[in-house]
């Protein structure tokens, strides 16, 4: 029993890091309609920015981890404006290829930065565990959802009670009806990049602590599997993208302890296919119906 609950732990903090990220890909999808697959790779980029500002620059962690969040929305704002801005009324395919092309563009520009020989980080976080009866709960699976719970909250909040988060679910349900009522759609579309790649910095900033180790194709996987999650617990559903990545690492962690580690990604996507067999919007997504 024990080890069940260190397990489930284990797949609590690594379902956070994926649900940090799911909401990056919900928001963006849910605004503008579009799935940015170079979002798992500004991961990437959040952790290499903070290893340069706090390991080598030597500033004070928290300015570092500040930095990078502005430097990872800084980015995501660029990548809005330069490869998707143009592809917005194109095809849905012009648009998956730009946003694969632009993931393997950030990873060869940071594997001519740095390598590929991994680099090994200081640790970020040190926090002491805490007993529960005769289990030691470590402290660092508690942040991560601590953190992933008021990033989800205050998302939500920010969405529903703000002027730019009405902006935002105007620009979501029609974008010409959005303009015809003064709403800038490019800025609204913009803040949506912005907010999405700030989340994913701090989930650059959980996965370092976590892993405590750089490489260029770091943010991939994570990015791949977030993007499940989204899908899983409902993509375009902020609620949806916590369920849906909490749950997404709890398996992948179970599968990898009880059942074998090699099928643990097979038996994720499996529950995946699974879950959209019985309700192809995802467990909290709302089917919508089209009008014609």
């Amino acid at each position: 029993m024990e080890t069940f609950i260190l397990q489930l732990i284990n797949g609590i903090r690594t379902g956070s890091i994926y649900a940090l990220i799911a909401l990056g890909y919900t928001m963006v999808y849910g605004i503008a309609k579009m799935i940015n697959f170079a979002h798992g790779d500004i991961i990437m980029v959040g952790a290499y920015a903070l290893y340069l500002l706090w390991s080598v620059a030597g500033l004070p962690l928290p300015l570092a981890m500040l930095l990078t969040v502005v430097i990872c929305a800084v980015l995501g704002v660029t990548i809005e404006r330069v490869a998707y801005k143009p592809l917005r009324k194109a095809p849905s395919l012009a648009v998956l290829i730009t946003a694969i092309g632009m993931s393997f563009l950030l990873q060869a520009l940071s594997l001519l930065l740095f390598g590929a020989t991994p680099i090994k980080s200081q640790n970020i976080v040190q926090l002491k565990g805490f007993q529960i009866g005769s289990i030691t709960v470590p402290g660092l699976p508690v942040l991560t959802l601590a953190v992933t719970v008021v990033c989800m909250v205050s998302l939500t909040l920010f969405i529903n009670k703000t002027k730019a988060g009405r902006a935002m679910r105007a620009v979501s349900e029609d974008k010409q009806a959005a303009s015809l009522m003064g709403i800038n759609v490019n800025r609204t579309i913009s803040l949506t990049f912005a907010i999405g790649s700030a989340l994913a910095a701090v989930a650059g900033i959980l996965y370092l602590s976590q892993y405590k180790s750089l490489t260029p194709t770091m943010g991939a996987l994570p990015g791949i599997k977030a993007f499940v999650a989204a899908v899983f617990g409902g993509i375009g559903s902020i609620p949806g993208a916590m369920l849906g990545g909490i749950l997404l690492g709890i398996i992948e962690v179970m599968a990898k302890a009880y059942i074998n580690s090699a099928l643990a990604d097979a038996i994720v996507f499996g529950v995946l296919v699974i879950v959209l067999l019985v309700k192809p919007s995802g467990l909290l997504g709302k089917n919508r119906i089209e009008k014609v």
